[in-house]
């Protein structure tokens, strides 16, 4: 069964079909990842996006984000993501500025570029020339320097807690107590060249597993070689005889000729009675008369 999802439209010619049609707005143009990436002038971005959006049907524009690359003389690339829903295709297109010049908003061909843009202006710094509400909307009312630029500091300028004293949230400088701190990031285990804490009253220990030999100690009965032992010199121990291995006599009354010898399987009877004592005297038969006084 096919998909119900139109096919992903080939990228094959999309920018042989482009070149004419954006002229000498186009600066650049390439495929990379399976998507196609234009370069254009600022100041003609909206005509081109306006241009795909009505003559090659890429209707949505899905987002506008900010890349920060502070060693170029325009450190901002502002990148506008368009998907057609027709072709089911994406084309991406990138243009270029600096922290004082104001790229042309797209908010007359798409109201959502609005938020879009205020976007880029919070965490970049990025100016939109004609954004009616250019303004923060994820930072907080006051906030200071712009957070995705590569030049801002991880640990920020203030940070923000609630006060008790004053019943309300409040802002303050970053204080770093670890700045002070000498982070050492050698494992115990490996062996650190630094006494811990509470260490130095401790027996000196070599690396590794708990002995009470010191380093240097190891290290010089490493270097001792032990000398193997000559063999022994003398007679070696010879038996000639069973009797000199130190085994005693069978016993005599474990002799194959005296065990019972079974017939057809049956069970050998003993040669006397099972609770006669063994006293080589002859066992009496076994009667079966009845007891006194009672008769059949």
């Amino acid at each position: 069964m096919l998909s119900p999802a139109p096919r992903v439209a080939s990228n094959e010619g999309v920018i042989e079909a482009l070149r004419p049609a954006l002229g000498s707005a186009l600066l650049g143009a390439v495929e990379h990842v399976f998507e196609v990436t234009l370069t254009v002038e600022r100041d003609h971005v909206v005509d081109v996006l306006r241009t795909l959006r009505d003559d090659f049907a890429y209707q949505q524009l899905m987002e506008i984000a900010g890349v920060d690359y502070p060693s170029r003389p325009e450190r901002f690339e502002v990148v506008y993501h368009l998907l057609s829903l027709t072709k089911n295709h994406r084309i991406r297109v990138k243009v270029s500025t600096d922290e004082e010049t104001p790229v042309p908003s797209v908010t007359g061909l798409w109201p959502v570029a609005g938020w879009l843009e205020r976007e880029a202006y919070d965490m970049f710094g990025i100016l939109f020339a004609g954004n009616p509400d250019l303004r923060r909307i994820l930072t907080d009312y006051g906030f200071r320097g712009h957070p995705l630029r590569k030049d801002f500091p991880m640990s920020g300028y203030v940070e923000m807690r609630y006060s008790e004293e004053h019943k309300r949230v409040i802002y303050e400088p970053v204080k770093l107590a670890q700045d002070f701190r000498a982070f050492d990031f050698t494992s115990p285990w490996e062996g650190a060249e630094y006494v811990l804490p509470g260490d130095e009253k401790a027996v000196p220990q070599a690396r590794g597993a708990q002995t009470p030999l010191s380093a240097d100690q190891i290290a010089k009965a490493g270097t001792v070689t032990s000398t193997p032992a000559p063999p022994p010199v003398g007679d070696s121990k010879v038996t000639e005889s069973p009797a000199q291995t130190g085994a005693g006599q069978p016993h005599p009354g474990n002799q194959p000729h005296e065990k019972p010898v079974q017939k057809d399987g049956a069970p050998a009877e003993p040669p006397g009675r099972a609770d006669a004592p063994q006293t080589g005297e002859p066992v009496p038969p076994r009667t079966t008369d009845a007891p006194e006084g009672k008769n059949g």
